[in-house]
């Protein structure tokens, strides 16, 4: 949607439209003092496999992936299992990263944290192999994106410390299940659209190195749906939670919603607000940021680790005051 159409269309809803939460999420983001994982007490870190497991829709992904037999992108698959985005790095630079991650809650929302050298994430899948069970990696070096691989063993050092980041592709399906299918579902027909994602311009709480811009995902809602798609995806604080903001994209330092930096454009209809969520590839800003001298690996956009706990796992039950 052209800038002016945008205009037209937030004047003419303005009315019934609810205040974005852009203020709010600003206010606590710029104190830095957030500190926190994407779990809460609520979470029971329970070993979710045995000798006697059936396989499930997960871990069927994951060993596909493994094979060399998808590489394309999760939204949609594997519904009621959490997704989650992958950074790995070098030991020595684990703590600036997860300083980072704790610092920058709603976009890093922490899963996971392997032991250095060890690939597998415990016990969100005992069994998966971070190096090998995504469809797609992104490989840096100095800051640069220098290679798009489907297996990351070559480049996963002996010390690398791996990090699962939760992610919104969570709770699609759940949005679906209200008929609030996001857009991008809504496209896929023959092939398979992922969310359009956009680099912000609002800075992200800088640990170490480790500085960068938010990224945020985008899925338009008319104005009457904005309440119930808030209050959903703010009860999966581990999966990024509730908006960031919606309605004018510039004050997030966004000029063309048709011209995302990841994923796919897709239709802003008449009437129509774009909604924005704190997005897992804001890592990446950080890395190219920090232009470590050595090999950093990452999951390419909208191609997830998909985990063995359930999106149930990460719910927290809304609290009647």
């Amino acid at each position: 949607m052209r800038r002016s159409s945008f205009f037209r269309a937030a004047n003419a809803s303005a009315a019934a439209t609810p205040p974005s939460p852009l203020t709010k999420f600003l206010a606590s983001h710029e104190i830095g003092a957030q500190l926190r994982t994407g779990y809460t007490h609520l979470y029971d870190h329970r070993t979710v496999a045995d000798e006697t497991h059936i396989p499930s829709a997960a871990e069927e992904l994951r060993l596909r992936c493994r094979r060399g037999n998808f590489a394309g992108q999760t939204s949609g698959l594997a519904p009621g299992f959490v997704q989650a985005n992958l950074v790995a790095l070098p030991k020595e630079h684990a703590f600036d990263f997860l300083s980072f991650a704790m610092r920058n809650p709603k976009a890093c929302p922490l899963l996971a944290v392997t032991a250095p050298g060890d690939p597998c994430p415990g016990p969100i899948a005992p069994c998966a192999d971070l190096r090998t069970d995504l469809p797609r990696y992104r490989i840096w070096e100095h800051g640069k994106l220098v290679d798009e691989v489907d297996d990351a063993s070559d480049a996963w050092g002996d010390d690398f410390v791996g990090f699962l980041l939760g992610c919104s592709f969570s709770w699609e399906h759940l949005l679906a299940e209200r008929g609030l299918t996001p857009r991008h579902v809504q496209s896929s027909g023959v092939e398979a659209k992922t969310v359009p994602m956009f680099h912000t311009s609002v800075p992200n709480q800088r640990a170490g190195p480790f500085g960068g811009e938010l990224v945020v995902s985008m899925r338009p809602y008319a104005p009457a749906n904005l309440i119930e798609v808030e209050t959903l995806t703010a009860s999966y604080p581990g999966a990024h939670g509730g908006p960031v903001h919606w309605g004018n994209p510039a004050k997030l330092g966004i000029s063309d919603l048709s011209s995302p930096e990841w994923g796919d454009s897709v239709q802003l209809r008449e009437g129509e607000l774009p909604v924005f969520w704190a997005c897992g590839v804001t890592p990446q800003t950080a890395i190219a940021e920090a232009a470590l001298p050595c090999l950093v690996v990452t999951h390419a956009p909208g191609r997830m680790f998909v985990c063995d706990i359930l999106d149930q796992d990460l719910q927290v039950p809304a609290v009647n005051n």
